[in-house]
């Protein structure tokens, strides 16, 4: 059970007016800030006691629960979340606390968080009850700005209708006949980083000490925004070739956590949003400034892709973009025709900036993962030189079949998504009172899921499940769940109803970047003691603080 400080402060806020109006002569003072300070005071001093003293030690129907040591008295296990890197405490916490399926911690003023720690609690929150287990208002409000209310925050009923209508635009065989595209763009990535080493290096690299340095996850992310416009909105934003351009420029601004998205944040809990967002804060006007930025795109694309249906109705030839002019996900969309001109808005908000930074990070990660273990590195590249043509042969067609045959592509793709969760940690809220595992819940109590922990548990992965080892996706019968017995021992994708929609997508986007740059080139750590020093920074998604710098070389015979 939180404590409700926005409803404590208008409440004070009523009443100092209300005393100083009608009874003044029982008000602290005859000044409404001092009386609405003394009131606001009085009221969070009860509550506090209440909620975070009286509540989760004496009353709370989960204060049996295991808990973690080390909590304080009024803050729980606060000061541990705030140190570590999000998703880190409840690893260890998953490994270390004796517990039949739930435990319990306590965030700041000992709010209390349900830890599912097994198949079965993970069915049910995903699965079973995935609609009593909704996203926090307030997470679905402070991304809503980005991201629109898509098909990623919707809930309920709204969700179902929502999913149903975009389920096509995700079908196998289309993603199939995505694999020529996901390609080209590679090979554009390819390309465009080959003429910048060479121009870096003066024409003079011979080997990898030579070889400039490039910080990787820049170029991932620009690649990545370009194959969700071409595929998913069959527009090409160019940001490959253009790293200034206004769309790229402003991702690039949302996904850098700052102080100010952090005050914010805080204060959010004891003020009302739309008065938090309306203060003359930084990240308020940047938050705003993206939000009118990627509408204006998306009302753009929504517009012209309407106009090219009409004309494709009356069979009217129309030169196409490169992409499927009518399967792409705003295509599949518009001729559901159960979505308003705002609600196409809202998903290709939602698609736009989902779409992109997820695979950005997961090949920021990849890079780091083969820079650390360059046998692994070279294995793939062997195995892709071998199975794939030339990058460079812009006459050869890369089809899913033959993709397919590169067996540790998809071994290390899966590997990494699994080791470095894109999302460490999920939240949900419960939308009434309800159970978990035969344990009462309280309506509002948080859930975490925590993919980072679960993809990591040695109980579900068995003794080596904290090495990052793409062998064990290949033994026979392994490739789709790396031996681990139960569909909810991987969520990076999340699980049930509410799973990813573009996972097919992002796996196929993802194996077709990693197959050309690996086979292309060769690199490792601009700094040999880089993974000793790494730290890793939160936000919508999580990846190295510093990013990845990296020595790189074109290679030659493929």
């Amino acid at each position: 059970m939180d404590v409700p400080w926005q409803f404590i402060t208008i409440s004070s806020l009523a009443g100092s007016f209300g005393l100083l109006r009608l009874a003044p002569q029982y008000s602290p003072s005859s000044y409404f800030v001092a009386t609405f300070l003394l009131v606001f005071l009085v009221e969070s001093i009860v509550a506090v006691t209440w909620q975070a003293i009286i509540w989760p030690r004496f009353v709370s129907p989960l204060r049996h629960l295991p808990e973690p040591p080390g909590a304080s008295f009024l803050n729980g296990h606060f000061a541990t979340i705030s140190k570590e890197a999000t998703g880190h405490p409840q690893r260890r916490w998953f490994k270390e606390v004796p517990n039949d399926g739930l435990i319990r911690y306590r965030a700041l003023l000992n709010q209390e968080r349900i830890l599912p720690t097994t198949h079965e609690a993970f069915k049910e929150v995903l699965s079973t009850k995935s609609y009593d287990f909704i996203k926090p208002v307030m997470t679905r409000n402070g991304l809503a700005r980005i991201l629109g209310v898509g098909v990623l925050l919707a809930e309920g009923e709204e969700h179902k209708r929502q999913r149903r209508s975009l389920d096509p635009a995700f079908e196998t065989r289309h993603i199939r006949d995505l694999h020529p595209t996901f390609w080209a763009l590679s090979g554009k990535l390819v390309h465009a980083l080959t003429s910048w080493i060479e121009n870096e290096g003066k024409g003079r690299i011979t080997s990898l000490s030579d070889a400039p340095v490039v910080e990787i996850s820049t170029w991932t992310s620009r690649a990545t925004l370009d194959i969700i416009g071409i595929a998913g909105m069959d527009k090409n934003f160019d940001a490959i070739a253009n790293p200034d351009s206004e769309l790229y420029g402003t991702y690039q601004k949302v996904f850098q956590p700052s102080r100010g998205q952090q005050l914010l944040g805080l204060m959010s809990f004891f003020l009302p949003q739309w008065f938090v967002r309306s203060l003359p804060f930084a990240h308020n006007e940047t938050m705003a400034g993206a939000a009118k930025t990627i509408r204006k795109v998306c009302r753009q694309l929504i517009s012209e892709k309407q106009e090219k249906l009409k004309l494709l109705e009356k069979e009217v030839q129309e030169p196409r973009l490169q992409g499927p002019t009518d399967k792409d996900i705003l295509s599949v969309a518009i001729k559901s025709g159960q979505f308003t001109t705002d609600n196409l808005v809202d998903q290709l908000m939602t698609f736009l900036a989902a779409g992109h930074e997820t695979t950005a990070t997961s090949l920021t990660w990849a890079f780091y993962s083969l820079c650390e273990y360059p046998e692994i590195q070279a294995r793939l590249r062997e195995e892709v030189r071998t199975h794939l043509p030339s990058i460079d042969d812009a006459s050869a067609m890369i089809t899913a079949a033959l993709l397919s045959q590169c067996h540790y592509l998809h071994a290390v793709c899966h590997e990494v998504l699994r080791f470095w969760a894109i999302v460490p940690l999920t939240l949900r809220e419960a939308a009434h009172d309800t159970t978990l595992q035969g344990q009462f819940v309280p309506k509002g109590t948080k859930i975490i899921i925590p993919a980072w922990a679960v993809n990591t548990a040695v109980s579900m992965w068995g003794p080596d499940a904290e090495k990052f080892n793409p062998e064990r996706w290949m033994a026979p019968g392994q490739a789709n769940r790396g031996g681990a017995e139960s569909a909810y021992a991987n969520l990076t994708f999340l699980a049930g109803p509410r799973s990813c929609i573009g996972k097919q997508f992002a796996l196929a986007e993802f194996a077709c970047l990693l197959a050309a740059l690996v086979g292309k080139f060769e690199f490792e750590f601009e700094d040999p003691d880089y993974p000793a020093k790494m730290k890793i920074k939160g936000g919508i998604t999580t990846r190295p603080k510093e990013g990845v710098s990296v020595r790189m070389r074109a290679l030659d015979g493929w």
